[in-house]
């Protein structure tokens, strides 16, 4: 146990940060086992969102957060479904101005 003051708060902040983060990766998980059972774009784009912002505030590792996704997104039928639709670029036709 600590004596000194300020060890004490850390230890306080610790239980408090731990118990936040214990919650937010059990969520993590059953989003992520949603997906598994029952693959819809909306719920890839749920779990897509809460693994960049998990790999965001390193609740876990940035390349754990991209090989989650990738494996997720590589099952039958949804790399097509999971991709946004590309957008049409504007032609600009150039004139000569002399």
């Amino acid at each position: 146990m600590p004596v000194i003051k300020s060890a004490k708060k850390r230890m306080r902040q610790e239980k408090k940060r731990t118990a936040i983060n214990r919650t937010k990766k059990e969520n993590l998980k059953i989003l992520i086992k949603n997906v598994r059972t029952d693959k819809t774009v909306k719920n890839l784009t749920a779990v897509f969102s809460a693994l960049d912002k998990a790999a965001k505030v390193d609740l876990i590792h940035k390349n754990k957060a991209s090989r989650l996704k990738s494996r997720l997104s590589k099952k039958e039928g949804t790399t097509k479904a999971s991709q946004k639709p590309a957008q049409k670029k504007k032609v600009v036709k150039k004139t000569n101005k002399r």
